[in-house]
């Protein structure tokens, strides 16, 4: 593990530090935990343009056309 120094406006700190406390979490595990979450999110969104850039629209419809319109169950209430 390693270690951070961290530059922080007041502000946040005081409210990272309200947040942790009604998490009942310390401080560290709460930058911790949004810091993964923000590199998950753009990992995520990079992952989903790279697998965009590499589709093709034909094969898309294709499989949409093999879903039907009969897809929805029906106890669902959005098709009714």
């Amino acid at each position: 593990m390693s270690s951070y120094a961290l530059r922080l406006p007041e502000s946040l700190k005081l409210a990272a530090k309200r947040i942790a406390a009604a998490d009942d979490t310390t401080m560290n595990q709460f930058f911790v935990v949004a810091i993964a979450e923000k590199i998950s999110a753009m990992e995520t969104a990079k992952f989903f343009e790279q697998r965009a850039a590499s589709g093709k629209a034909d094969a898309a419809q294709a499989a949409w056309d093999k879903v039907g319109s009969d897809a929805a169950m029906s106890d669902d209430t959005w098709s009714q």
